[in-house]
């Protein structure tokens, strides 16, 4: 039987940080952790799966003595923010209401939307919730990536594609995936695409490159431009 390992999980504690910082006694330890799972699925229930569809791709939880820190990591932090800090203030109202503790709330934004593997799996699952090609849809996503300047991708698909009646597997890959190179900074994504003929998982790995040597903004190639000031022609 092949045994599946958490890319993240399996970097955690060498190459990769905690994602929830803190300690605790024994005794409050399992109220914490219990905690930080609320926190994490009423962020997303509230952001990503109704409006503003903030794009929050990821929730990092600290703690000290009285304070619970959430540092959100969104690709659209105007959404988040709203106009004059209006809807932190209400996400941090809820928050507080929802664990009786202080919060405070930090703001990160993803300058690139297109390196980051929860957000093109999410991205691909709202394609095929509006009846797009599957297909098309996979090649499009792993050629942006690919552009944004990623060393590889690899997307892998389950369920009653395109509303067949017998579920398959489909799996796009592209450039080099290393999962078990410690020294290689892979980003792991998943979204469940549900649809009326039943969900569809969506995985995604990306390959960022060496820890130090990650895909930066800097580092992106842009479509070169004519001296008319458009983008040039495709070969």
């Amino acid at each position: 039987m092949g045994q599946k390992v958490h890319p993240i999980g399996f970097r955690v504690g060498i190459t990769e940080s905690w994602r929830s910082r803190w300690y605790a006694p024994k005794a409050a330890y399992a109220d914490f952790l219990v905690e930080d799972r609320h926190i994490r699925d009423f962020v997303d229930a509230r952001l990503n799966r109704q409006p503003p569809y903030a794009a929050v791709a990821r929730v990092e939880i600290e703690r000290t003595r009285d304070d619970v820190r959430v540092i959100l990591h969104t690709a659209r932090p105007g959404l988040v923010i709203g106009p004059k800090g209006a809807e932190v203030d209400r996400l941090k109202d809820a928050l507080e209401d929802l664990i009786d503790r202080r919060i405070s709330l930090n703001i990160v934004e993803i300058k690139q939307p297109d390196c980051d593997a929860t957000l093109i799996a999410e991205s691909i699952s709202e394609q095929l919730k509006k009846k797009a090609a599957f297909r098309r849809v996979l090649k499009m996503r792993v050629e942006t990536a690919m552009t944004a300047g990623v060393k590889g991708i690899k997307i892998l698909c389950k369920g009653r594609l395109g509303g067949a009646e017998m579920a398959r597997t489909i799996m796009q890959i592209a450039g080099s995936v290393p999962l078990h190179t410690l020294q290689a900074h892979i980003d792991y994504g998943f979204a469940t695409c549900r649809t009326k003929y039943g969900s569809i998982g969506i995985k995604v790995w990306l390959n960022l490159g060496r820890y130090g040597e990650e895909v930066t903004l800097e580092d992106t190639p842009r479509p070169s431009r004519g001296r008319d000031g458009r983008r040039g022609k495709r070969g």
